[in-house]
């Protein structure tokens, strides 16, 4: 990897569990493994190694998901209002995501804090995550964004800071390039990445495929969950794209069918007993509220929160891989489309490989990443199931299809119109090279006898009959394709000699035949 290469970079490679080192093998890595079907470890984790009889021309495969970690981000600092006192939260870790034979990034920031009001934690969860503004206040400051967003080193330094405010920048950016730009404390984080259209000097360039609102996931510990009124909830799982301060849009079906639409609530009673766990996911956002009192709750190794980072993270992150991988495919179909001028031959093949090299990249991820089930456990399955539903992936997965497929068979059919056209061609030219064969075979070939001449005389015959070949030859295919049309006059018997004979003094002339 590129980013292995830059000595200078806060990246490195994340090995995984499975690698010895100085870490263990956990229990919550094995749980978070044995949760998945076996397709989906050998997606995430890699072909089993097998110790005895392993075939040195199939080794096992690596895993497809490589992870690159940057470890110098140690807190988050957030002003979500001007005038209001900062959040400081801790920043977990900080990682980038690549997949194989898929040009697609995914950057995965966690960041925690504890004892944050309920209201304060939702206007965060709002306003944080967003990749630029959307447009702009009257103070100047942006529109849904947190007034200010800080990346402190663990010495307590600032190592980035928002610029969402500076809207000179933005509307440039977008007036030269044609995209969007990305606010900087987001363009710090990717660093060696760089965005594409910018003149940033970067070991890779991206660009943005989705929304600027970043896909969210959130861990909610309340101190009695069940005192949440409607609203609250209503606020929480619409988090994507309800605004804090909007007021609840009560016809709304989205509002009216909540429950049924957006909560999972397999592990919700309700009741003094238990268990008060509830899971809001509406695709962009993936939330689960629980009992603070509940030590299962807490649970680091065996509990929700371990299975929240593991078992949720990854059925989370591969939904959105889908959409991501999906959306990558139609991002370079419309490329080639776009690039494609059917007047110059050269875009012509090169819309060719494009299109090849896409189809086998797309049977690629079909075949290696596409699936619908992910565990046999029924909570598992069922979250991944609304949230894939949610991001609308099968009817995307099917248009992407539906979009390469035609363009495939286009190149098929435009190949099979190619070989016709030769096939016609060399047909002609055989049906009138014909005459001079069967002439030359009644008459033996001996119309000069030169057989007894000098070497040189021969050699004369040969590359002057040599060169009238040729000639012959290359008019006759030149004029092929009008030839093969005034066959197609010769064989009609309605038309009279005279008509036959004029169609080919066109033909001859160089001018289309009259249908």
């Amino acid at each position: 990897m590129l980013l292995q290469n830059q000595e200078s970079v806060a990246w490195h490679r994340v090995e995984d569990e499975f690698t010895p080192g100085e870490g263990e093998f956990h229990e919550r890595h094995y749980k978070e493994f044995v949760a998945f079907l076996p397709y989906v470890q050998r997606f995430v984790y890699g072909e089993y190694r097998r110790l005895l009889s392993r075939d040195d021309e199939d080794p096992p495969g690596d895993s497809a998901l490589k992870v690159f970690r940057r470890d110098d981000v140690a807190e988050l600092r957030l002003t979500l209002r001007e005038g209001e006192r900062p959040i400081v939260l801790s920043v977990a870790h900080v990682d980038l995501y690549f997949f194989e034979d898929i040009d697609a990034t995914l950057l995965n920031v966690e960041v925690y804090a504890d004892n944050l009001p309920l209201d304060t934690v939702r206007d965060l969860m709002y306003r944080f995550g967003r990749a630029y503004p959307t447009g702009w206040e009257e103070n100047g400051q942006g529109v849904h964004n947190a007034f200010s967003t800080e990346w402190l080193a663990k010495d307590g330094s600032v190592l980035a800071a928002s610029d969402s405010g500076n809207r000179a920048k933005f509307l440039s950016f977008v007036g030269h390039h044609r995209a969007p730009c990305v606010s900087s404390h987001w363009a710090f984080l990717l660093r060696p990445l760089a965005l594409d259209p910018s003149d940033e000097p970067g070991a890779l360039r991206y660009r943005q495929v989705e929304y600027h609102r970043m896909p969210l996931m959130a861990y909610l510990a309340v101190d009695d969950p069940r005192s949440i009124a409607r609203e609250d909830w209503l606020r929480l799982g619409l988090i994507a794209t309800l605004h804090p301060e909007e007021s609840l849009p009560g016809h709304d079906p989205d509002v009216v069918d909540f429950e049924s639409r957006y909560c999972y609530d397999r592990y919700w009673t309700d009741s003094d007993a238990g268990p008060n766990t509830r899971f809001l996911c509406s695709g962009r956002a993936f939330i689960v509220v629980g009992d603070a009192r509940e030590p299962y709750f807490l649970d680091q190794e065996r509990g929700i929160l371990a299975q929240f980072r593991h078992q949720y993270f990854l059925l989370f992150l591969i939904a959105h891989f889908h959409r991501v991988a999906l959306l990558v495919f139609a991002d370079k179909l419309v490329d080639a489309m776009h690039d494609l001028n059917i007047a110059e031959p050269n875009s012509v093949r090169r819309f060719k490989r494009h299109i090849r090299a896409n189809f086998a990249a797309f049977l690629r991820f079909t075949h290696r990443y596409w699936f619908h089930e992910l565990s046999e456990r029924p909570h598992v399955q069922a979250l991944y199931r609304l949230c894939a539903n949610h991001l609308n992936n099968d009817a995307l997965y099917a248009d992407i299809k539906e979009e390469v497929q035609d363009m495939s068979h286009y190149l098929d059919s435009d190949a099979q119109r190619r070989q016709s056209s030769t096939i016609v061609r060399l047909t002609v030219v055989t049906t009138f090279s014909l005459v001079g064969t069967v002439a030359t075979g009644f008459l033996g070939m001996n119309i000069i006898a030169e057989a007894d001449a000098p070497m040189a005389t021969r050699w004369g015959y040969f590359l002057l009959t040599a060169i009238g070949t040729i000639a012959l030859s290359t008019l006759l295919i030149v004029k092929s394709k009008r030839l093969s049309d005034w066959l197609d006059v010769l064989s009609d018997e309605r038309l009279a000699g005279r008509a036959k004979l004029r169609a080919l003094v066109r033909v001859w002339r160089g001018k289309e035949i009259d249908s």
